[in-house]
């Protein structure tokens, strides 16, 4: 996917700032029987296609307002993931604005997860 730079530069910046893991990291924590909070940010439709087991859907648009309500401990381990790990990055960022403090990017996000041949659910 050719992102422009703009968008690429504000990416980086976020992940200059953020806490980042990776898809085998995840897979492994998930293998070990760890309960992961595992926030899926990608579209609605991109959700309703399959997504992680586990997961859960707080799309990038709505994540600050709900996030709150869902998960209201600002010291709870909160993974999110997109499509490839960079609208999880920017969204890491602004939850930590928020005050939220182990807030995690999964870079490789949904497509790595798929790549490697990891399970998807519907």
């Amino acid at each position: 996917m050719n992102h422009s730079p703009r968008f690429l530069k504000l990416v980086n910046e976020s992940k200059s700032r953020i806490k980042q893991t990776d898809v085998p990291m995840i897979k492994n924590r998930m293998d070990r029987g760890e309960k992961l909070i595992l926030i899926d940010v990608r579209e609605e439709s991109e959700w309703n296609k399959d997504h992680l087991p586990n997961a859960i859907h707080l799309g990038k648009g709505i994540i600050e307002r709900d996030i709150e309500t869902k998960f209201p401990d600002l010291n709870a381990e909160i993974i999110l993931y997109c499509g490839g790990g960079f609208r999880s990055a920017l969204t890491a960022d602004n939850l930590q604005k928020m005050g939220y403090t182990n807030v995690v990017s999964m870079d490789g996000g949904y497509r790595g997860w798929k790549d490697a041949g990891y399970p998807l659910e519907k």
